[in-house]
């Protein structure tokens, strides 16, 4: 049985717990603090839930500057430095660039040896960017130093009886590069009796500025001299010429053996060769010598290693080395005795 509390004690107790009652909990108390920090963040959690937010994006005066860091050295090399396989893409032509000038100009390269030797690419817009000048002749600006290649194209009138007999009217050469060299209509010699020139685009005002067979003939002959001769069906364009060319001095595209398979003859024409190969559509009216000669020289130039190939098995005594002389003392080994 538990002792019974005395009066005083009794009263004692219920004053300590009325001054605990009445006493508030200071707010410096972490548990305290803590806990109407939770109920604050609930109801505000509990009022972003309950109310959408429509705020505005925040407007700024300030733009910022795309950066000006180049990031082709990224684009272009991989791990470790690796370069791209990537081509390099440059409008200017490779061969007058001044480096390359230098090399022509110190040691004699010819522009076809640097066009070769740096892999120039053949573009079908040449056709596009060159200029053309009918009936200007022999051009001033023709530079013809160390030129190896030239294409030739020739447009004719019918003459004799029916018009069946075909009469030089115009000649275009081009260099290697698609640069017009020379173009000239040719005054006729006989009465014309077909001028073709729904094909041949010659028509009778064409002879009031032509120039006559003989002077013609001989500007081209010196221009072929010592060169290659590029062009399609090349022997009927020095047949109107009267001209004569060695064969192994001549690359035609209307023979080379790699372009059998676009014709439905013996030859393929032009058209298709420059539709099938260089994606181009030419001779869809009047036909231009100095456009037929640029795209032959475009197709010689695309399929060039071929060529030189089909050249050197028919014709092996050119490609044969003339084997240097031994010098005085040099080279020679004394017989022992």
């Amino acid at each position: 049985m538990a002792p019974e509390l005395s009066s005083n004690w009794k009263i004692l107790q219920a004053r300590l717990k009325a001054g605990s009652a009445s006493k508030p909990v200071p707010s410096s108390s972490p548990s305290a603090s803590t806990s109407a920090n939770n109920k604050k963040r609930k109801s505000t959690s509990n009022d972003r839930d309950s109310k959408p937010i429509n705020k505005k994006p925040k407007t700024s005066s300030f733009t910022k500057k795309p950066s000006t860091k180049s990031t082709s050295t990224s684009n272009s090399k991989g791990e470790m430095g690796a370069v791209s396989s990537q081509p390099v893409t440059s409008t200017a032509p490779l061969t007058n660039q001044p480096s390359i000038q230098l090399l022509r100009q110190n040691h004699g390269i010819s522009r076809e040896a640097l066009s070769e030797a740096y892999n120039l690419a053949v573009s079908p817009t040449l056709l596009s960017s060159l200029p053309s000048h009918p009936n200007q002749g022999l051009s001033p600006t023709a530079s013809l130093d160390k030129t190896k290649y030239l294409a030739i194209d020739c447009e004719m009138v019918g003459i004799g009886p029916g018009g069946i007999d075909s009469s030089l009217a115009r000649v275009s050469v081009t260099d290697f590069h698609g640069t017009q060299i020379y173009d000239s209509y040719v005054l006729q010699r006989e009465k014309v009796i077909d001028w073709r020139t729904s094909v041949s685009g010659i028509a009778p005002k064409h002879m009031r500025d032509a120039r006559s067979f003989s002077e013609v003939q001989v500007e081209v002959a010196e221009l072929l001299k010592g060169r290659i001769v590029v062009g399609h069906d090349v022997k009927h364009d020095l047949k109107c010429l009267e001209l004569d060319h060695p064969v192994k001095m001549i690359r035609d595209t209307a023979k080379f053996s790699g372009f059998k398979k676009y014709g439905n003859g013996p030859k393929p024409a032009l058209r298709v060769l420059a539709k099938e190969l260089l994606g181009l559509e030419i001779q869809t009216g009047q036909h231009s010598s100095i456009e037929d000669a640029r795209v032959a020289m475009l197709l010689f130039r695309k399929h060039k290693p071929a060529f030189d190939m089909e050249h050197a098995n028919r014709y092996p005594e050119d490609v044969k080395t003339k084997q240097k002389p031994n010098k005085a003392g040099k080279g020679k080994k004394s017989k022992r005795r």
